[in-house]
């Protein structure tokens, strides 16, 4: 596997070696020895989930505060979409800064995005199938929505608000200058 640092400390993207014969491919999508290997981080994976979504679904942007911080393990193997990561660490020199990557079952790309960030995607195909490893079981006592285009997060959507498909919730996430009292609820 090949590992990226992208300019958000912490976040990494992630590119498995596919192995291709006349039958398709093969690759290992998560190994722990190599992810520590290359990210210096021990990661225990306790959740996989899945979604489907339609072309203009976007969803997010979703962290979970408190003892619920989650880091993720994300990548699409059907479909295509545009995943996006903001960096809600207070601390951080990139506090409020984002990484936008594609991510198709084409390209094969993973994103790895730490405890400590909002996460979120468009959907750009018809359809796409979205799977990510989380290292902390789902609390939705500790959900927190951050509003998608808040114009403080700069996040260029490749589909407008207009057209998005969007559940109630995540219509209704909160910008970043109200979020703050819930930052420092984000264990890292």
């Amino acid at each position: 596997m090949k590992f990226t640092a992208l300019e958000l400390p912490g976040v990494w993207l992630i590119e498995p070696v596919r192995h291709r014969d006349a039958r398709g491919y093969f690759c290992e999508t998560f190994r722990a020895d190599e992810f520590a290997s290359a990210t210096g981080l021990h990661i225990d994976f306790v959740q996989e989930n899945e979604s489907e979504s339609v072309r203009g679904t976007v969803r997010g942007l979703h962290f979970q505060a408190g003892a619920s911080s989650q880091a993720k393990l994300v990548r699409v193997c059907r479909g295509k979409i545009v995943d996006v990561a903001v960096d809600l660490r207070r601390d951080s020199p990139t506090f409020g800064r984002h990484v936008a990557v594609e991510l198709s079952d084409d390209n094969g790309l993973q994103l790895f995005v730490p405890r400590g960030f909002a996460h979120g995607f468009a959907v750009l195909s018809d359809t796409a199938r979205f799977l990510y490893k989380v290292d902390n079981y789902y609390d939705p006592s500790s959900e927190r929505t951050l509003l998608l285009d808040d114009p403080a997060l700069c996040i260029d959507w490749p589909v407008g608000r207009d057209k998005m498909i969007l559940s109630p919730k995540d219509a209704a996430g909160l910008p970043l200058s109200e979020i703050e009292t819930f930052l420092s609820l984000i264990h890292i």
